[in-house]
């Protein structure tokens, strides 16, 4: 089930052409795989405090990899998913039965408010970050909980981020100011995939040396990226387990001193 609402053009940097792209791999691929197995440990914990016939958005759903785990562990026909790109949401449609809307979040289509909303490494694509959190915070219901995701540390900054569309990465500081500036209580913030910051560091420094940045084209950027996303079975296997161990950590609430992500739950006051 999908719906379409008038839509401006859209104000984000992400490639739609991304999408068939990440609908091949994010199934297989250990940093997906790890996220969206933290994300299902975290909304488990959050659905019990909310309240009776409660509702939970995914804004910026894309392929619907998330969702589905939100429709997985979350109460039946609570959870729906909204994207600015049809292109996203054709594959979201393989993978969900929830309903699926087409539209804005500085424009939501919705006369009602939402007790969680979800946004997975959506804001970095986004040139007012401030302005987004102060849009979902005016979607959320009194009490209500926003659960986001970014990428983390500005010193990681690779053509990687320049094949994603990125404005930014984030500090934990920078993100914890965003947030309390547009009004929210944050109940938990941490970095994750602490374990493979140093390979994700070295690896990305050493292709940048090899491709300097003032040489680099587009193409070049994308095409280093998407050997990032090429899964080679043995070290993938080793890299979720060994990923998953530290899920653990983030389900009991540690604080991850570093990491090549960052999470934050914070709530609508």
């Amino acid at each position: 089930m999908s719906h379409t609402s008038n839509l401006a053009t859209p104000d984000t940097s992400y490639d739609p052409a991304f999408f068939s792209l990440l609908f091949e791999v994010e199934d297989r691929h250990f940093w997906f795989r790890t996220r969206n197995h933290i994300i299902r440990q975290l909304v488990q914990q959050i659905a019990l405090d909310l309240p009776f016939n409660y509702r939970v958005l995914e804004v910026g759903c894309g392929t619907g990899n998330v969702l589905r785990q939100l429709e997985q562990v979350c109460a039946k026909d609570s959870v729906m998913g909204m994207d600015l790109f049809w292109d996203g949401l054709h594959y979201a449609q393989k993978r969900v039965t929830c309903p699926l809307i087409q539209g804005d979040m500085h424009n939501p289509p919705f006369g009602v408010k939402f007790d969680l909303i979800g946004l997975f490494d959506v804001l970095e694509h986004l040139p007012d970050d401030s302005q987004v959190l102060t849009d979902l915070y005016q979607m959320l219901a009194p009490g209500g909980k926003l659960l986001l995701t970014v990428p983390a540390h500005t010193s990681l900054w690779s053509y990687f981020d320049e094949a994603s569309h990125h404005y930014r990465r984030y500090q934990k500081s920078d993100l914890q100011q965003k947030l309390t500036s547009a009004g929210y209580e944050i109940e938990y913030i941490s970095y994750y995939m602490m374990s493979i910051f140093p390979l994700v560091w070295l690896g990305r420094r050493l292709a940048s040396l090899a491709n300097q940045p003032k040489d680099r084209q587009l193409a070049d950027a994308n095409e280093m990226a998407s050997r990032e996303l090429k899964i080679t079975p043995g070290v993938n296997g080793l890299l979720t387990a060994w990923l998953m161990q530290e899920s653990r950590l983030i389900a009991g609430r540690k604080q991850l001193p570093i990491g090549t992500s960052l999470l934050a739950i914070a709530r609508k006051k």
